[in-house]
């Protein structure tokens, strides 16, 4: 039976086209040690291995963790040891999206099949499969050559072969699903059935141009309908799959102070539903909370970059066709340098890597020192690499090309520091991985000041979200009161009735990350793409330094 058959929540008119919480945490301890058991009686057990926030990284890290070959290694290792005689592979979204260079350079097509290769079955999708936009992720999933660069092999790209959920994507207009909402998997005569939802601030997340007529609506609601729905096939044992989390300062296979979003979710959350696969936070933990009815629930994570997979032990009674939750366990396993490899995943890495070489090797700038300050450290902060590509993003626009007097970059969307020396066109990818355009607006004072107040918005998933400022502007941040003041443009003061030529990307000026202020702005023109134009100016600004500090109080 085909994936589509088997999906249900999907729109007739979109089938055709697609293949497509608060309960108090009970801290867990160390999550029980795996030991794989022999199929005893009425009750069997189902292998749900997850991996979440993928990102295209086809390679392990420095110190030789993660990466797809050694991922697939684990998968394997596990699946062959002995009571795993019905297994499956899930992922909780982002497999796609802010990816490294390699993946990034080819649509993230390389990332598509090397989760294929690892036997991936289903995933929700997360914010970052619509960093492209709508178009894009159906050209992932349906398959067809880039509009734009066409095909990157030869025979062209197929598509998925594995389905993506997503139950709280809906038409805007007519609120239905434009995504499958579940899937069901037979598995020893008995359905097991997985929900699919994505974190409902995609829409602050990604350029909103590319998701027009879309909305994110509420993750527990759409849930639960769509858990509803699979009570009324008869499906009893449920898992959802969730791209948003929270965060826990145990170890990976602990849950000591679980925080975030996750903590209503699973509180408003349908009894139902039996274990919790959660994404988004970058975090980990094997959790056991309280459902609704006060029963225990495991509420999963793996990290990210293939770093850690969790492996779900869904033991379920043949006779109720439910899940025995008292001996259902779950364990995050370490996807290090030891661990083994995947030859057909290594294949498949190898073969996206040589085609690349060419391209990733050319130096188009270098550093004086190292320039930190990227995504994986604190958002709320000025960092000098913020700086530094907000002083890209001016450089980029400026006079001819667009009049900008000041810039502003997002601190989230730097996605990598640059180290001393010279930096290639993979290391400046690295930077800006996300095919952004260059924008420039009229924007006055006073809604400057309004941007630079939604750097603080205190029901967003991360409450501070800093924004990089580009040479000649400074300004003083208030954290009590949470706003800007002493605005000065080349040590001029700024008037709030003054107009100002303001540049940034497309993705906070359509209103991403909750800068809606920049909707403000008047007389918008493009620019170029921001990877093009980091690289331009790293090749006109040879031996870059470290920006100095341009916010009081920041």
């Amino acid at each position: 039976m085909s994936f589509r058959s088997r999906a249900t929540g999907l729109v007739a008119s979109v089938a055709a086209a697609l293949l497509l919480a608060t309960a108090a945490a009970a801290p867990a301890a160390a999550a029980p040690p795996h030991k794989p058991r022999p199929e005893p009686g009425w009750n069997m057990h189902v292998q749900i291995m997850s991996f979440n926030d993928f990102h295209g990284h086809l390679e392990a890290d420095e110190d030789g963790v993660g990466g797809a070959a050694q991922l697939a290694g684990v998968i394997e290792r596990e699946r062959s040891q002995p009571g795993h005689r019905y297994s499956m592979t899930v992922s909780t979204g982002d497999i796609i999206g802010g990816s490294t260079f390699v993946s990034g350079l080819f649509q993230d097509e390389p990332a598509v099949e090397v989760a294929e290769a690892m036997g991936l079955e289903v995933a929700t999708v997360g914010n970052h499969e619509f960093d492209e936009g709508w178009a894009e992720l159906r050209r992932m999933i349906d398959g067809g050559c880039h509009p734009d660069k066409g095909c990157f092999t030869e025979g062209g790209y197929d598509g998925t072969s594995f389905g993506y959920l997503g139950a709280n994507v809906v038409d805007a207009e007519t609120g239905e699903q434009l995504l499958p909402g579940s899937y069901v998997k037979r598995v020893g005569g008995v359905q097991v059935g997985f929900v699919g939802v994505v974190t409902r601030e995609t829409a602050t997340l990604v350029s909103p141009a590319g998701i027009e007529g879309i909305e994110f609506t509420d993750e527990v609601e759409a849930a639960n309908a769509e858990v509803a729905k699979l009570q009324a096939r008869g499906i009893k044992s449920i898992v959802l799959l969730a791209h948003e989390g929270g965060s826990s300062t145990g170890g990976s296979n602990e849950c000591t102070d679980l925080t975030g979003p996750i903590v209503d979710i699973n509180a408003g959350l349908s009894a139902e539903v039996d274990a919790i696969m959660t994404g988004h936070t970058h975090a980990s933990y094997v959790c056991t909370l309280a459902d609704p009815n006060g029963e225990p629930r495991l509420v999963t994570q793996a990290n990210n970059y293939g770093n850690l997979l969790t492996e779900l032990d869904l033991v379920i009674d043949r006779r109720t066709k439910d899940v025995i939750r008292s001996t259902s366990s779950a364990v995050n396993h370490t996807v290090a340098s030891t661990s083994p490899r995947s030859a057909e995943v290594d294949r498949i890495v190898n073969k996206w890597l040589e085609l690349s070489e060419p391209l990733a090797e050319q130096v188009v700038g270098s550093a004086a020192e190292d320039i930190t300050g990227d995504s994986s450290g604190n958002r709320g902060i000025e960092t000098p690499m913020g700086n530094l590509v907000a002083d890209a993003i001016l450089y980029g626009t400026s006079g001819a090309n667009g009049g900008a007097q000041l810039a502003f970059m997002n601190v989230g969307g730097v996605r990598a520091s640059l180290l001393a020396g010279d930096i290639t066109y993979a290391e400046a990818y690295a930077v800006a991985p996300f095919n952004n355009q260059l924008v420039t607006l009229d924007m006055t004072g006073a809604q400057i000041k309004e941007v630079l107040a939604q750097q603080y918005v205190a029901d967003r998933g991360r409450q501070m979200l800093a924004l990089g400022v580009s040479e000649g502007f400074t300004y003083t941040w208030d954290p009590t009161t949470h706003t800007a003041s002493n605005l000065q443009l080349n040590g001029q003061p700024m008037a709030d009735d003054e107009t100002y030529r303001v540049a940034t990307l497309n993705f906070l000026a359509d209103g991403g990350d909750g800068f809606t202020a920049f909707g403000l702005g008047t007389n918008r023109t493009g620019g170029p793409e921001d990877l093009a134009n980091l690289v331009a100016y790293l090749q006109a600004n040879p031996g870059i330094t470290t920006p100095g500090d341009r916010v009081a109080g920041l």
